[in-house]
């Protein structure tokens, strides 16, 4: 009987290439979303909301959101975790403020902005957590939650999700509610799915 094969440790070229592609697929699956009208779950979707409501920038709001959860990522999530994360944070404040200055949608359909929104913020959120980073908020406490209790942290956010999608209810057409948790069902989806410990554990 073979031995089970060894994974090795991201290299830091490995881990930068990771992060840029994670956070840029993130960027540009929230450019899909507001261009839509639409909110998603976790912090992001706590910013989205507080932007709709304020007209407030999204990339300071969601910034200035995922300080205070550094904290619990240093201590239980380790340095490494909580600067990769926080770097992943801020230059996603910085891509989502210059991507809709460098792109536009002609025609957008409500359905394609939800599905094109959770396959490519899933892909995005996948590779952040596989070179060992999150978009911080939720994100740390879901991570934390599946290497402690086997929680999926797809499912761990989506309860989060509903929450906010209930607060959503009040600022925003029922519609747009709708098609917005389509959007985050097809997102956890993907990363339940897909982000498996027993099959990708490099770090």
């Amino acid at each position: 009987m073979t031995e089970p094969q060894k994974t090795a440790r991201h290299s830091w070229l490995d881990d930068m290439q990771g992060l840029l592609f994670g956070v840029t697929m993130c960027a540009f699956g929230l450019a899909i979303l507001t261009e839509a009208g639409f909110v998603t779950g976790q912090t992001a979707g706590l910013a989205v909301l507080i932007g709709y409501a304020t007209g407030w920038d999204f990339g300071p709001v969601f910034f200035a959101i995922n300080l205070p959860f550094y904290a619990l990522a240093l201590r239980r999530m380790g340095l490494r975790f909580t600067l990769k994360t926080f770097a992943a944070v801020a230059l996603l404040s910085v891509l989502t403020t210059l991507l809709p200055r460098m792109i536009a949608f002609e025609h957008l359909s409500p359905a394609a902005a939800a599905v094109l929104f959770g396959l490519v913020s899933g892909a995005g959120l996948l590779a952040l957590f596989r070179h060992g980073a999150s978009l911080g908020g939720v994100g740390i406490v879901a991570l934390y939650l599946q290497d402690r209790t086997g929680f999926r942290a797809g499912y761990a956010q989506l309860l989060f999700d509903i929450m906010v999608f209930g607060a959503a209810l009040l600022v925003m057409e029922p519609a747009a509610v709708g098609w917005s948790l389509l959007g985050a069902a097809v997102l956890n989806l993907v990363i339940a799915v897909n982000h498996r410990r027993d099959r990708y554990i490099a770090t």
